[in-house]
């Protein structure tokens, strides 16, 4: 007589674990249109019409006072979106000027029949992250300028090099919805 003993190992069966359902970023639950102030390289604006992703962050700072510009490309071609508390937050989208020779070197500048005004300029620091064409940190100057029915005119200038102009208009937060990166 044969006798066949059948020995069960102690197994323990994990609960079945739910897979994690992905989430729709384009959903549109409840606010979407993001925070500007904690924008970064790899989120994505969408601006009714066009959709653009930041390239890369610039993190400038001038003595304790501190703001941002993100780089995305347009049909245009280079833009920055600014981003800056002073001391309500105040957003403004500027198209870079490579065709400009002007300089920041009066009170008043005429540019393209428009009068511009100097509201500020100053020294800084900057902080670069991902794409922007600047090394990881260094210094820069700054002039902006304000016409009468409020379009801007910048210039920076980075670690000593040539002026950058940039012709801007404010845009009013929830202007653009963000998606942010992975």
């Amino acid at each position: 007589m044969a006798v066949v003993v059948a020995l069960r190992k102690n197994q323990t069966k994990a609960a079945p674990h739910a897979p994690t359902t992905p989430k729709d970023p384009f959903a549109p639950e409840g606010d979407t249109t993001g925070d500007p102030r904690t924008l970064k390289a790899g989120d994505m604006l969408d601006w009714g019409v066009e959709r653009t992703w930041i390239r890369g962050s610039l993190r400038l700072s001038q003595g304790g006072f501190t703001w941002t510009e993100h780089f995305f490309e347009t049909e245009e071609g280079k833009a920055w979106l600014s981003v800056e508390e002073d001391p309500t937050l105040e957003l403004a989208v500027w198209d870079a000027r490579p065709d400009v020779e002007l300089t920041p070197h009066a009170k008043t500048l005429e540019f393209e029949g428009v009068t511009y005004r100097l509201d500020e300029k100053g020294s800084g620091s900057y902080r670069s992250e991902g794409t922007t064409g600047l090394k990881a940190a260094g210094g820069m100057d700054y002039a902006d300028y304000e016409s009468s029915d409020g379009r801007l005119l910048s210039f920076e200038r980075f670690d000593h090099g040539p002026w950058e102009a940039s012709v801007g208009r404010k845009v009013l937060p929830g202007s653009f919805t963000i998606y942010p990166g992975s």
